[in-house]
């Protein structure tokens, strides 16, 4: 536990940020999901729209710090090639 005023101030800012993270993190699955359905059910252009919607997401997680900027890249591009394939 913590003994000092700036550790307890730390846990609380920490908290929130875990919060916020989880959120943000939470929905760009949110919107990677909706890309994943599209192409499950063979429907191009709803799968092109969704990923459309999704890269700014993902690429907002990566600016924010909650997604390592290779990972997103490579879900992008694994996304693309598969909505290609349709």
């Amino acid at each position: 536990m913590a003994n000092h005023k700036s550790a307890e101030k730390r846990i609380r800012q920490t908290e929130r940020r875990t919060a916020v993270n989880g959120a943000r993190v939470s929905r760009i699955r949110t919107f990677v999901k909706k890309v994943e359905v599209a192409i499950a059910t063979g429907d191009k252009t709803a799968a092109a729209e969704a990923f459309k919607q999704a890269q700014p997401e993902m690429q907002r997680g990566v600016s924010k710090g909650v997604l390592h900027r290779n990972t997103v890249s490579r879900k992008l591009s694994r996304l693309s090639s598969r909505i290609k394939a349709l």
